[in-house]
Order: structure tokens, then C-alpha cells, then sequence
């Protein structure tokens, strides 16, 4: 053994050496990117102006759809609940000691508005809807899942142990070939199907085709798991969300909301029938094992439904700024992509440092703070600037940043970005 001792100690392998090695496709540039690309800090007062690195910027990166995170009646709320309940109660997790009528109320109503018997709150979107699939499928069963799905999705299909099929993005021909491998699995297995896609792709911007899975069902047995995190509060005719705006609210079976983006606070919801809802209530481990949300995060949140189910303005608002600010794009020629929701991508061509370089100039040089992806989130060549407009722009805000952005455009396009060296200070 003593032999084998050194033999074995070259074979060993410290995980802090590895992780040096490598940093991962984001990491990789954190030497370069932090503070500026990545992690950046913006300050002030929450809206469609605010500052980086001290200078004031018109936003376009900020998910916060309808304007509420600085409405006078919110903000009241926010404040008044902090000092009544501070950020402590309830102390315990839901199941234990962290239960009030106050979630149960904001359970209710969110039942009330989405249509659905039951509602659970969540602590977190991510982790929620991670853990609910974790929950809702066991090795019999097969999952099935829109390649573009959000990250929360695909890290919760990972923890299943059974069988998983994947579809390319929107093509509900593939989607019907993974419904029959599923299905002939499951005659196997004695097992269901749970199938998975997005209300609102929150890259991309379009739609998941849920009216056309919807009808599958009349050929294949599935339930249908919607994460409809862009869409709650900003498609339909309510706001109720995707589901509404294509008429088949309905026909979901497990309708996932958050309220990190149209609310512009914290936390998320599954809304299902009275025994779904149930059995994820004893069995989410990411609930049971978590602390209750706080008090001032509830009230604030009852008060954000409240208010955009009661005010159509700041949906119409957003719709306002929306279409103004894609239909002048497209007018001037840029490539929106397929968005049909407010997310609006906006495609150029050119590699990371021209991307990099781009952005410096619209924040230094023009005020303008967007957020760029570029590959591997994009496919090689392709720079995209993601611009989510809210009901707080203007249309002096759609205005300029048209402007700016066709002679950004003709820069690109004169190789004026391609260097590899980022000028930014």
C-alpha cells in the first residue's frame, strides 16, 4: 500500500486546481467583462433613466414590464409593510411555522385571476419550478421539453431519473414525434408524459405554440407544464398571461408565473387544480426545506396584482412602447427575429469583441444601456442586443434610441468595432 501511495497521489486531483484550469464559457472573461459586461451596477431610483458608472442612461435592461417597482401606491406598501412585519416574519418554512393568511390570501387571488382551483407560492421562480418537475415525475414517467427552455427548466429535467426527450424549438412536428417514443416508452413503463415549454421564450421574444401542443392532446395523453414567466401581466386581454392570448388558458395544466418581471419583485406561483397543488404543497422539497417568503415581499405583491388586474393603463402603456419602439426598428431594417411579445432582440452581425465594443460606444459615447449576447447563447457571428421596454419609456426614450442604433449599425457594418482590444476606461 505504501507503494501505491505516490502512484495514487499523482492520480488525485484538487478541485480548486481544476476550477484555475477552467472557468467556465462566462468565466473565461471575468477578468475583462466584471463590473461592465457582467455584474454591473445600476443606481438610482428604478425606471427608464438611471445611472452606470455614474452617468445617467436611458435603460433597456430592465425586466421591469408594467412600471410598478416605483408606483407611489407600491412603493407605500413596500414601506409600510417593512415597518409593520420587518423582513424577519414569518420565521420557518410554510409547512412548519412560516404559513399566514397573507399568503393564503395572495394564493387565493392568484387563483381568482389565473383561472385555476389552486395556487403555491414559491420563494424563488428559479428554484420553484426546478423543484416542482423534481416533484411532479418519478423514473417511470417521461418528460418532453423545448430545446429553448430556460435554464430553471433544463436544470429541473436533469434531476429527473426516468427518460427525458428534447424538441426543437417551436416545431410541433418534432414535438409529436418525441409524444410517440414517450408514449410507447410509457405503455412500457406504466408511466405518464409531462410536457414543457414557455408562454413567453424571454430571448428570443416569441411564443411557445401552445395552442398547437394543446391540440395534441386530442391524440396523445400528456399534461402540460407552462413557465410563463414574460408572459404573466403582459399578454391578453387581462394580463392573465400567454395562455389567455392564444385562448387556451384552460387546457394548461400547471401554469408557472414569477414575480420578478411584470411585478418587479420577488418570488413565483404554480397555479393547477385543487389536487396538484396539494400534493406539490407536502412534496416540493425547495418549500418544505425553505424559509417562508417575508411579509413585505406578500403585501407588496398583492398590492402589484391588485393594481395591474384593476389598471389596464400600465399594460396598454407597455404595448404602447412596445410596438413604437419594434415597428421603428423594423422600419429602419433591423432583424427583430420572430419576437411577438414586448422582449425585443435586435440581431447584427459581427463576433464578441465587436459586440463588446459596440456597447461601450452606445454607453459611453450615447447614454444607452442594453444588454448584448453573442455566442454561445447566439450562433457564431451573430451579436444580439435584447431591449425590454416598459410602461415607464417614453416615446422621445423609442425615438432616440432608434436613432442611435442605425449609426451603431453603420459602424458595424464599416468594420469601425473590429479590433480586438476593448476601448471602454
Amino acid at each position: 500500500m505504501l507503494l501505491l501511495w505516490p502512484i495514487l497521489n499523482a492520480l488525485f486531483v484538487d478541485i480548486f486546481d481544476k476550477i484555475k484550469k477552467n472557468r467556465g464559457p462566462l468565466g473565461q472573461h471575468a477578468g475583462f467583462s466584471h463590473g461592465y459586461f457582467t455584474f454591473p451596477k445600476l443606481e438610482g431610483e428604478i425606471g427608464n433613466r438611471m445611472k452606470f458608472r455614474g452617468k445617467d442612461m436611458l435603460v433597456w435592461s430592465i425586466n421591469n414590464y408594467l412600471g410598478l417597482a416605483n408606483h407611489p401606491e407600491v412603493r407605500k406598501v413596500d414601506k409600510e409593510a417593512s415597518g409593520t412585519y420587518g423582513l424577519s416574519l414569518p420565521m420557518g418554512a410554510r409547512m412548519m411555522s412560516g404559513n399566514t393568511n397573507l399568503h393564503e390570501q395572495l394564493e387565493e387571488e392568484l387563483s381568482s385571476f389565473m383561472q385555476k382551483e389552486d395556487t403555491i407560492l414559491l420563494n424563488f421562480g428559479y428554484q420553484g419550478i426546478a423543484s416542482a418537475i423534481d416533484a411532479l415525475v418519478d423514473r417511470n414517467d417521461v418528460v418532453v421539453y423545448d430545446s429553448e427552455s430556460h435554464a430553471c427548466i433544463i436544470d429541473g429535467v436533469r434531476m429527473h431519473q426516468g427518460k427525458r426527450f428534447v424538441f426543437p424549438h417551436n416545431e410541433i412536428e418534432k414535438l409529436e414525434v418525441a409524444l410517440e417514443r414517450a408514449t410507447k416508452l410509457t405503455q412500457q413503463t406504466g408511466g405518464g408524459i409531462l410536457v414543457i415549454t414557455e408562454g413567453v421564450f424571454g430571448m428570443a421574444g416569441d411564443q411557445g405554440k401552445l395552442k398547437e401542443i394543446v391540440e395534441l392532446k386530442n391524440k396523445y395523453e400528456f399534461r402540460l407544464l407552462v413557465d410563463d414567466a414574460h408572459g404573466v401581466g403582459t399578454m391578453g386581454k387581462t394580463g392573465m398571461g400567454t395562455g389567455e392570448e392564444q385562448g387556451v388558458q384552460d387546457d394548461i395544466d400547471i401554469y408557472f408565473g414569477t414575480f420578478a418581471k411584470a411585478f418587479a419583485s420577488i418570488g413565483g406561483f404554480i397555479s393547477a387544480t385543487e389536487n396538484v397543488i396539494e400534493f406539490l404543497r407536502y412534496n416540493m422539497r425547495s418549500q418544505i426545506f425553505a424559509k417562508s417568503l417575508p411579509m413585505p415581499i406578500v403585501a407588496g405583491n398583492l398590492k402589484r396584482l391588485q393594481l395591474f388586474r384593476n389598471d389596464p393603463s400600465h399594460k396598454e402603456n407597455l404595448w404602447k412602447i412596445a410596438n413604437a419602439l419594434q415597428s421603428g426598428l423594423k422600419e429602419k431594417g433591423f432583424d427583430l427575429g420572430v419576437t411577438n411579445s414586448p422582449v425585443t432582440p435586435v440581431f447584427m452581425k459581427g463576433g464578441m469583441f465587436e459586440a463588446c465594443n459596440l456597447i461601450v460606444d452606445l454607453r459611453e459615447n450615447y447614454d444607452i444601456f442594453t444588454s448584448m449576447v453573442v455566442y454561445p447563447v447566439v450562433p457564431k457571428g451573430v451579436i444580439m442586443l435584447r431591449l425590454i421596454p416598459t410602461a415607464v419609456h417614453t416615446l422621445e426614450d423609442v425615438k432616440y434610441t432608434i436613432e442611435i442604433f442605425e449609426k451603431v449599425q453603420k459602424k458595424l457594418q464599416n468594420n469601425e468595432y473590429d479590433k480586438e482590444k476593448i476601448t471602454f476606461a
